[in-house]
């Protein structure tokens, strides 16, 4: 096991990487929560998981309960997490009753926001089962719901009290799944250390293949970068803002695809399109934009809005890209490579030249 810290003063909490599901009772047994725990998951987590981790906290004197919600992006809405709040104060849940966040990026989300709103705070764990929410979502204390006219719209900054991530739930990952993940470690590499984009390149069948030490390997740095990132900016005043490289894009074709599209697939369409913006604004040459497809592209992922059935219009893309958290005083803020290893994030993007970029 390996213990990355985010360092956030009082809610500062520890990453657990390659902690077994049967510690999380013990663990959370260390953080004097109440006795009474939900743990929200979705149906295929549950099924593969839901004993395990009930056991385990059973073991540890708490009174637990399944909570379930649909698997899928779409159900990530204020109506679902109305269901959690109904299924909380019908069993009386109070300020000190913990709330365990068991599965992917979605359940994260949503159970994150709960925790936020419930009684104005109830403290709340992560046990990501996906390699996505493992490297990205379950870390930094963005939790949310989405609306109809766009992504995350609505939620709040609130950090988890522990993350416990069991990597061999990676086993039973469907391969799409893995592959939504990676482009997020991906973007690790292009925004913050050459030297993970680097032995992405060289380790790809290993890293598929799940050989523990590689894999090990990339979940600890992509979760030790966004902790370093998310120490110096919990709330996105400045330097966090680099993780949406990839983001703004991506959350358009999110959208636009009624979230048909996976959230690592219209990441990797996002970094693809940025990186070339990038090159046409001259913040970096052409070996950079190139290098971030070909890699892209080797781990399995779309590389175009092409692949989109039916393709939106460019006018749908530029209205959709305006609904962004990221904009300031009417102008969206992109993350654009200037070098692998290091981006800039900036107002100043010629609107002409992304327009050029979508249509073709």
């Amino acid at each position: 096991m390996h213990v990355v810290k985010v360092e956030l003063g009082a809610r500062s909490y520890d990453i657990l990487i390659g902690a077994k599901l049967e510690k999380l009772g013990e663990e959370m047994g260390k953080l004097r929560f109440g006795q009474k725990t939900a743990v929200v998951t979705n149906p295929t987590v549950n099924k593969l998981y839901g004993q395990r981790v009930l056991r385990t906290l059973t073991a540890a004197d708490f009174r637990a309960m399944p909570v379930e919600v649909p698997d899928g992006e779409q159900y990530k809405t204020l109506d679902w997490a109305n269901a959690v709040f109904t299924a909380l104060l019908i069993n009386a849940f109070d300020r000190r009753s913990p709330l365990v966040a068991l599965g992917g990026g979605v359940i994260g989300d949503l159970t994150g926001f709960a925790a936020a709103c419930y009684m104005r705070g109830v403290p709340f764990v992560q046990v990501p089962t996906t390699l996505l929410a493992m490297v990205d979502s379950s870390v930094g204390g963005k939790t949310g719901v989405n609306h109809p006219l766009g992504k995350n719209m609505i939620g709040a900054f609130y950090q988890p009290r522990l993350v416990l991530m069991d990597l061999d739930a990676l086993k039973t990952l469907p391969k799409e799944e893995l592959l939504s993940g990676m482009a997020e470690v991906i973007k690790y590499g292009v925004i913050w250390d050459r030297e993970l984009f680097d032995f992405l390149e060289k380790n790809r069948e290993k890293i598929l293949n799940l050989e523990e030490g590689p894999l090990g390997h990339i979940i600890r740095r992509s979760c030790e970068i966004k902790a370093d990132v998310v120490s110096k900016d919990e709330r996105e005043g400045g330097l966090r803002a680099i993780l949406n490289f990839g983001h703004t894009v991506g959350h358009a074709v999110e959208t636009l695809s009624d979230y048909t599209s996976r959230h690592g697939e219209s990441v990797a369409i996002g970094m693809v399109y940025a990186s070339k913006l990038a090159h046409r604004a001259g913040l970096c040459d052409a070996r950079v934009p190139e290098r971030i497809e070909n890699l892209i592209n080797a781990y399995g992922l779309p590389t175009s809005l092409s692949v989109m059935r039916p393709r939106p219009t460019v006018t749908q893309f530029l209205d959709m890209i305006q609904v962004d958290k990221k904009a300031e005083a009417g102008k969206v803020r992109f993350v654009l490579p200037t070098k692998i290893g290091q981006v800039a994030v900036t107002s100043e993007w010629s609107e002409q030249q992304l327009q050029e970029l979508l249509a073709e």
